[in-house]
């Protein structure tokens, strides 16, 4: 959702999370918020920030999926001039920028251990030293920090530590799914629908036919509120009849007749459903035959996905842990292969 975009709910579990984070806002302590793709995490942060005593201080945010691993540290402590390759002036990371201000670090779980060790010094001492400097400045700034991942499962594997979890979460709020906003989907479609009729300068909002309403409430909305803006705003969009109820929707803007296929592995007769994981080299290609690296390395991590999917019956949350991925992650990639859910 984008930053100024308001609350729009009225179900109780959206409710409490809210004012939850405005009790939250006024203590000078971190917090964690959870929540799945969509929910609104960043609104949730400019919200405890806003309602802060910092409200007139810097709001930084930064994504920390978003940069690779070797960058991170550079951008969150910043660097001084020839620290490493390319660092050819120095440059303030985000904890200076934020001084005095709040910190939004999204996607947390994705930040290496490295990384997590040097963030959890500055939160116990308030002191940031630069990549290459030899004297740490102090800061005083309040961190937010969000993800998708279940952090204390996490911790107990190893990913993260335990130390700088309890650090983090004085205060814990954990966002609903759109599925768990009773009431909700029908209040959203309709605050989209009238805000995109009205960038679309219609003379009236139709509204929805009631069985597209029930199409819309009856989705599982994986995406959360900035999927279900996504296929309102599409709708209305492509709708051409703007004085009669909206009666066809696309969930997925993807499907099409002409929709490139990907690239199908050769399998073996008929594998058998526990080795096909353990084995998916045998159903790509003989290594000289490949003359098209790319391609090859693509068939081989689509007969990886398909083999795990099958193996865990195509529950998605479980065969992403299977391999190691996010749900997220693994939702990129099967969309990225044309998988199908099941």
């Amino acid at each position: 959702m984008e930053k100024n975009t308001q609350f729009v709910g009225q179900s109780f579990a959206f409710l409490d999370a809210v004012e939850q984070a405005g009790r939250a806002a006024e203590l000078n302590r971190p917090i964690l918020v959870i929540g799945e793709r969509g929910t609104g995490k960043e609104l949730i942060a400019e919200r405890l920030h806003h309602l802060s005593p910092r409200w007139g201080e810097p709001l930084i945010v930064m994504n920390c999926a978003a940069l690779p691993e070797t960058l991170i540290e550079a951008e969150l402590f910043g660097h001084e001039q020839g620290a490493f390759t390319g660092a050819n002036r120095a440059r303030p990371g985000r904890f200076e920028e934020a001084d005095g201000g709040t910190l939004f670090l999204d996607e947390l779980g994705t930040l290496s251990m490295a990384a997590q060790e040097r963030l959890l010094r500055v939160i116990e001492y308030g002191e940031v030293t630069r990549i290459g400097a030899s004297r740490p400045m102090t800061v005083d700034v309040r961190i937010v920090a969000a993800t998708n991942e279940d952090l204390p499962a996490a911790a107990d594997a190893g990913r993260f530590r335990p130390d700088l979890l309890d650090r983090l979460s004085f205060e814990v709020i954990t966002l609903p799914p759109l599925r768990a906003r009773e009431g909700d989907i029908s209040v959203l479609a309709d605050h989209f629908g009238r805000r995109m009729a009205a960038e679309l300068n219609w003379p009236q909002w139709p509204g929805f036919t009631a069985a597209t309403q029930a199409e819309l409430e009856g989705h599982g909305w994986p995406g959360n509120v900035r999927e279900l803006r996504n296929v309102v705003e599409r709708a209305v969009y492509r709708w051409d009849e703007p004085t009669r109820p909206i009666s066809r929707i696309t969930f997925d803007p993807f499907a099409s007749p002409w929709k490139p296929q990907p690239l199908m592995p050769r399998a073996n007769p008929e594998p058998h459903a526990e080795t096909a994981l353990s084995a998916p080299a045998s159903s790509t290609l003989a290594v000289e035959e490949i003359n098209d690296l790319r391609m090859a390395v693509d068939a081989h991590e689509a007969a990886i996905v398909r083999a795990a999917l099958e193996r865990y019956r195509y529950n998605q949350r479980a065969t992403a842990k299977g391999l190691g991925l996010t749900y997220d992650q693994l939702r990129h990639c099967m969309k990225k292969h044309g998988l199908s859910a099941g």
